[in-house]
């Protein structure tokens, strides 16, 4: 069975397909990339070259995989970071293709819009698409706390109003929600954390927050890949944030004691088998 990964590609260094086929490799499962974006490096160096691919490029792939008549070997769609919302619009149309063939396929979306310090990094028009028209397509989302915050159009600093977005995104489609890169109002100094929801139970886990700098090019791209690869797996919400937590830190904590500027996911491709931490999670 396979995954159907629609996301940007970078030729140096890791983000979006290029920070999530490996990982899913490396856990046994066959990976479909569709690429939306092909540039040199990512955009946080300040200079890059390359383009947006365009959206007819992504549809024509798909569609010619269905020719080949293997979607119904698709057991997942995934996608991330979005250039245009032409290319949401050919993500839910792979969804629907796949879900034709592959009635127990499951889509995951990483909304992926902007983040804490950051703002949005995103069109203006990216934002409403995803909210109106491609998050009630995913079975599971993965926003970090500032992507949570713009869906849900709610302040999450407390527990309480986090649990308030985290069913509001429910109620619009998705029947599993992973919140990344999440910090309570208060909590543990030093410390972040993730918190996972399967409708019925909210799970919270918490790592040291590794001085590793603002949002590390394609952190969010391998724990979306991790996550749902797990989740295919186990089919348990806890297990998976817990293993999905295991394998992110031991990337992170490699790439940060060699002072890398990029992801050393090669480097550490055993955390993505067998995390050498171990966090539990706690169910709130």
């Amino acid at each position: 069975m396979a995954i159907l990964s629609i996301q940007s590609h970078v030729v140096y260094g890791y983000a979006g397909n290029t920070a999530a086929v490996f990982p899913l490799q490396r856990l046994g499962r066959e990976a479909w990339a569709v690429n939306t974006v092909e540039f040199s490096n990512h955009t946080g160096y300040g200079a890059w070259r390359g383009k947006v691919l365009e959206v007819s490029l992504a549809e024509e792939l798909v569609a010619g995989i269905e020719d080949r008549g293997v979607l119904g070997n698709c057991e997942a769609v995934l996608s991330g970071y979005m250039g245009d919302a032409g290319v949401g619009h050919a993500v839910i149309g792979a969804v629907q293709k796949v879900k034709a063939a592959s009635p127990k396929a499951i889509y995951c979306c990483d909304p992926v819009m902007g983040d804490v310090g950051r703002g949005f990094y995103v069109h203006a028009d990216i934002p409403v698409m995803f909210k109106n028209e491609v998050i009630p397509w995913a079975d599971i989302t993965t926003p970090n706390q500032f992507e949570l915050e713009a869906l849900t159009g709610l302040d999450t600093s407390t527990l309480v109003n986090v649990r308030k977005a985290i069913d509001r995104l429910h109620a619009a489609g998705p029947r599993v929600v992973l919140v990344t890169s999440y910090k309570e109002k208060g909590g543990v100094e030093n410390h972040i954390e993730m918190l996972a929801s399967d409708g019925n139970s909210i799970y919270r886990i918490r790592t040291p927050e590794l001085p590793i700098g603002a949002g590390m090019a394609g952190s969010g791209d391998v724990t979306a890949a991790l996550f749902l690869s797990r989740y295919l797996e186990t089919g348990n919400v806890r297990d998976t944030l817990e293993l999905t937590t295991g394998s992110i830190f031991g990337v992170m904590d490699i790439t940060y004691k060699a002072k890398s500027r990029e992801l050393l996911i090669i480097k550490a491709q055993m955390e993505l088998v067998k995390p050498s931490n171990t966090f539990k999670a706690e169910k709130l």
